[in-house]
């Protein structure tokens, strides 16, 4: 039976395009369990294909014709092939990470048929370690980036003894399906999708906030920081991308993240900032594309909003966006912690002084541009709003199996759009800090050598804070 689509959900699958699919991915590395043997990856397959009852969720599909009167609806899939979305694959030699990226990346690459429910799984052996992986895509009409990774986490353990548990699209008694109820709960990586929302109808509280409007304006004219940017620089990840992307992938101790972070009086998420600050400023400078003022990120936050009569019954927690100033023109890294320090708790103090909605609304101003510029396909003819989107998203803390397998490590692959050709994704994991840097395979060359510059600037920052 045919279900509608949301107007966020279908503006996802029609602006997508051949140069730019809408899928979110994530990367997994497992170790096999103790005594597993050679065909341990077969016996994973089978294990994933082997299900009862798929969810409603990874069954269903858009579709359009003359009896929906053109619009689209979700369609259940009544020739639902399990063999054509999980499938076994494995990593030519010398089956090092880098063969794992570069599969990773063209699996990126292409786009998900609408004739078929909207996502691919795929087991990975062949890893010289004897590392086992796995790459999913979700369609961002169905799931966006943190749910996905609930749905994961739904069918993993911390009881590596434990067996017989199925994969995440199996059906689970008592689990919720659709995408309208995580999407509901605020995630901090889906401001966009918030945003969009906002701005097809802003109540009357969010249009009654001239102070708030007034002040983020000024601040976003004087080039300050606020919910607001108007003084992106064009840089090389703002123009027109294609389709074929490059997936790097990388992490590091959490815990050297949060020394510096206490020895500099700065937050978890300044430090990875800052990483990502020096790591881009060392990439431009190598490629003679540095521009002379700061980098603007989008930096998706939670926070305690002012409560109102808009507030949820269940407290004033609401999602914002901060236009954060990456300080990459400055040359000391100890100077642009201190400056993204300074710029991030200047936006979360104005998001902070707004309720739910006006946030919603100025979130919704805030992200017009980058919604339309690719959608009128204005690219270098507008100056970008931001330079590029860096999330941050707190995983597990503790080790997770499935089926006796030990997850290692998992790494968010996103989406890059017109005019914002790289994304950078962070999830915290098991005292892991995974950082996942997903472009335009052409408009961003040899992405790869970000990490090498990411690694180079954990180290200068450690050095500068003295540890």
């Amino acid at each position: 039976m045919a279900s509608p689509i949301d107007p966020t959900s279908a503006a996802f699958l029609l602006t997508e395009n051949r140069n730019m699919p809408m899928h979110v991915g994530g990367l997994q590395l497992f170790k096999k369990p103790e005594g597993a043997g050679r065909s341990y990856a077969r016996e994973m397959y089978e294990a994933s294909l082997d299900v009862d009852e798929i969810a409603p969720l990874f069954l269903k599909h858009p579709y359009r014709s003359a009896r929906t009167a053109g619009q689209l609806v979700w369609k259940p899939d009544d020739q639902f092939d399990i063999e054509h979305h999980v499938r076994h694959s494995a990593l030519p030699k010398p089956g090092r990470v880098r063969e794992l990226l570069e599969l990773c990346s063209r699996l990126h690459s292409t786009r998900l048929a609408w004739e078929r429910p909207l996502w691919e799984a795929h087991i990975i052996e062949g890893l010289r370690d004897g590392r086992l992986a796995m790459y999913t895509k979700t369609h961002h009409a169905l799931v966006d980036g943190i749910s996905a990774m609930r749905l994961l986490q739904s069918v993993l353990t911390t009881d590596p003894d434990k067996r017989g548990m199925p994969p995440m699209w199996a059906a689970q008694p008592g689990t919720r399906s659709s995408r309208s109820d995580d999407a509901d709960e605020g995630s901090i990586t889906d401001v966009p999708v918030h945003a969009l929302r906002s701005a097809m109808g802003i109540t009357a509280e969010a249009v009654g906030m001239p102070g708030a409007l007034v002040k983020t304006i000024s601040k976003g004219l004087r080039n300050e920081t606020s919910a607001l940017s108007l003084y992106a620089p064009r840089t090389i990840f703002n123009q027109q991308i294609t389709g074929s992307r490059r997936f790097a992938a990388q992490d590091w101790p959490v815990e050297r993240l949060r020394a510096i972070g206490k020895s500099t009086g700065t937050t978890l998420n300044d430090v990875v900032l800052a990483m990502c600050s020096g790591a881009i400023r060392t990439y431009l400078l190598e490629l003679d594309a540095l521009p002379e003022s700061t980098l603007v990120a989008m930096v998706p936050v939670g926070l305690n909003a002012k409560q109102s009569h808009l507030a949820s019954a269940e407290g004033g927690n609401a999602v914002g966006a901060v236009m954060a100033r990456l300080g990459s023109h400055l040359h000391d890294p100890a100077d642009r912690l201190k400056s993204i320090h300074a710029s991030m708790r200047d936006g979360k103090e104005g998001l902070s002084s707004m309720t739910p909605a006006q946030i919603m609304a100025m979130s919704a101003i805030g992200q017009a541009p980058a919604i339309l510029t690719p959608l009128l396909r204005m690219q270098g003819i507008v100056r970008p709003p931001y330079n590029l989107i860096i999330s941050n998203v707190p995983g597990p803390r503790s080790t997770h199996y499935w089926n006796g397998a030990e997850l290692l490590g998992t790494y968010p692959l996103s989406i890059p759009i017109n005019g914002m050709a790289l994304n950078i994704t962070c999830t915290s994991y098991d005292g892991k800090m995974c950082f996942g840097l997903t472009g335009c395979r052409r408009t961003v060359p040899h992405l790869q050598r970000l990490l090498t510059y990411l690694d180079d600037e954990l180290k200068a920052l450690e050095k500068a804070a003295g540890i």
